[in-house]
Parts: structure tokens; C-alpha cells; sequence
């Protein structure tokens, strides 16, 4: 099975000490987002989890320490960098310091496990398709030497930023296609394989590539292992990724990211914080006397030798 870390908030940056003392203690219980009282039980064991992947903004809380995941389990970075600043990621470093912190991850894991997420893509005033191509590129540039591969997407226009994103501008074709045509010519000069994620459209045109941004062909090359030829379903519509487990919790993130679908608001984000028990196998609070607990399923993707 694949353990997924960070669909639901980010626990690299805000729950490091949490992540690893699981992974020391070797389960993590989940908690069901539908229905409350249902907890799953993972063992967090090698012969149990064929890969861990990781989705950060910031992973310079768990560098120092991250070697006790790496040199046990197979691995996988997505490193979310994108143009905006503390107007729309009040929580996230600013570009430079998360350039230099990617560099750092590349060079403790080695770039074939490290993707650089670039969304998601919206437009706003400020933040106009002349400033994402140009930010982009210089990006890129920087980037380069250090990753697998970029990601992007563009903006859900779920209802949720009608009231968190006002000034959010609705994406036409035409800014579709000039941004995939832009991003593509700038990830092809620096030799960066482009691929969508969870968009509809056809770019191939440009370079770019309409692929999971979680497959085990991706895994397995990363990590020089075999997986076996299986039907990836996706996580939600347009998804070609391989199904996974997630064992964060929504509404717990602290990146106050305007754009966020995994927060409810910051507040709430806040308020959940201070139930975290870093020694609790839970993210959120402890097991309660009306939980069940099931032990989860954990069938291996891996090819028999």
C-alpha cells in the first residue's frame, strides 16, 4: 500500500515530531472524515508499506530528522512552490527560503524522489498570467537541477472561494492556453518533464503531459523498484493516480492558504490545532471510549521477485 502524509494538511511543517514518532513506534490510527467514530489502524512497518509519499509547502521542521523514514521506506517528495505571497499563503515561506529548502531536500534524497507542485494556478489582479509565466521561469531555472519533475494544475472554482477567494478572476480558455503554452516553453528550456494534475484539456501540444502525478511507474523509478501493472483509479475526477491512504486530518493546517479545499477556514484550522498530542497515534486527539477501531487493509502493490 501507499501511505500518503500530506493530502489533508501539511504534516511535514506543522507535525513533524508527530510523523516521525509514528513511524519510530511503527502504526498510525486514522480517523474516518464521514464518519467520526470509525478509526483504521495502518502499521507503518517496510513489510507493510510499499512507499511513503510526502506533500509539503515546507519540509525544514522534519529535514534534520527525516533520514529515519528514508533509510527504511521508499520515498517520495512533492514540494508545493508557487508565485503567491503572504497575501494568499499567510503560512508558507517565501520563495527564495523554499527554493533553498527544496535544494536541501534534493540533495538528502536525491531529485528523482523530489516533484516540484506549481498550483494551483489562479489569476487574480495581482497575480495575472504575465506574473506566472514570469515567476515560473525563474523558478525553473532554479529549480532544475534538483527535481524529477514540475506538476501544476489549475484552480478548482469549488464554491468554498466564492467566500475565502473573492478576488479570485475565473479562468477563460484563452488564459488556460496561454499559461500551458508559457509554462511549457520554460519548463522545456530548462529540461523539465511538465505534467498536469487533476485538469481537464489536452496540452500536449506544448510538452506537457497528462499523467497521475502519483504512479507507481513514477514510485518505482524513484525509488529503482518494481511495482506491478495495476489499474490506477484516482483519488477524485480527472485523477490518474494509484489509490492511497491518507493519514493527516482536515482542518489542521495552519498555511491559512486562501485557496485551500482541506480547511473549512484558518480559524477553525486553529482551534483543531491545540487537540494535537504529538504522542497520540492520532494527528487530532486521542481514541475515545464510542471509536472502533479496524485494522486496515494493506495489500502490496510491489512485483514478486
Amino acid at each position: 500500500m501507499i501511505i500518503n502524509t500530506g493530502g489533508r494538511t501539511d504534516t511535514a511543517q506543522y507535525y513533524a515530531d508527530w510523523l516521525l514518532r509514528r513511524f519510530s513506534e511503527g502504526y498510525v490510527l486514522s480517523r474516518n472524515p464521514l464518519f467520526p467514530n470509525k478509526v483504521t489502524r495502518y502499521e507503518l512497518t517496510p513489510d507493510k508499506v510499499d512507499c511513503v509519499v510526502f506533500c509539503s509547502k515546507n519540509y525544514a521542521p522534519v529535514l534534520p530528522r527525516l533520514q529515519e523514514i528514508t533509510g527504511r521506506f521508499n520515498t517520495y517528495f512533492h514540494y508545493t512552490i508557487t508565485a503567491y505571497g503572504k497575501d494568499l499563503e499567510p503560512g508558507v515561506p517565501s520563495i527564495e527560503d523554499s527554493v533553498q529548502t527544496l535544494t536541501e531536500l534534493s540533495k538528502l534524497v536525491g531529485k528523482q524522489r523530489v516533484a516540484w507542485r506549481y498550483d494551483p494556478v489562479l489569476l487574480t489582479e495581482k497575480y495575472t498570467v504575465a506574473r506566472h509565466l514570469e515567476t515560473f521561469e525563474r523558478m525553473a531555472a532554479a529549480l532544475a537541477p534538483y527535481i524529477d519533475r514540475c506538476i501544476f494544475s489549475f484552480v478548482e472554482m469549488y464554491k468554498k472561494l466564492e467566500t475565502n477567494l473573492p478576488e479570485l478572476i475565473p479562468l477563460t480558455e484563452r488564459d488556460r492556453d496561454a499559461l500551458a503554452q508559457g509554462l511549457g516553453a520554460a519548463a522545456r528550456k530548462q529540461g523539465i518533464d511538465l505534467q498536469t494534475c487533476g485538469t481537464n484539456g489536452d496540452y500536449t501540444r506544448y510538452g506537457i503531459h497528462a499523467s497521475g502525478c502519483m504512479t507507481l511507474d513514477i514510485l518505482g523509478r524513484a525509488n529503482g523498484t518494481r511495482f506491478r501493472s495495476l489499474k490506477h483509479k484516482g483519488m477524485r475526477q480527472g485523477c490518474h493516480c494509484i489509490e492511497s491512504r491518507d493519514i493527516g486530518a482536515y482542518d489542521t493546517c495552519l498555511n491559512g492558504c486562501k485557496y485551500c479545499y482541506a480547511n473549512t477556514n484558518p480559524r477553525k484550522a486553529r482551534e483543531n490545532y491545540r487537540l494535537h498530542d504529538p504522542a497520540s497515534p492520532l494527528l487530532l486527539g486521542r481514541v475515545k471510549p464510542e471509536d472502533t477501531i479496524v485494522q486496515g487493509a494493506q495489500k502490496s502493490f510491489l512485483a514478486k521477485e
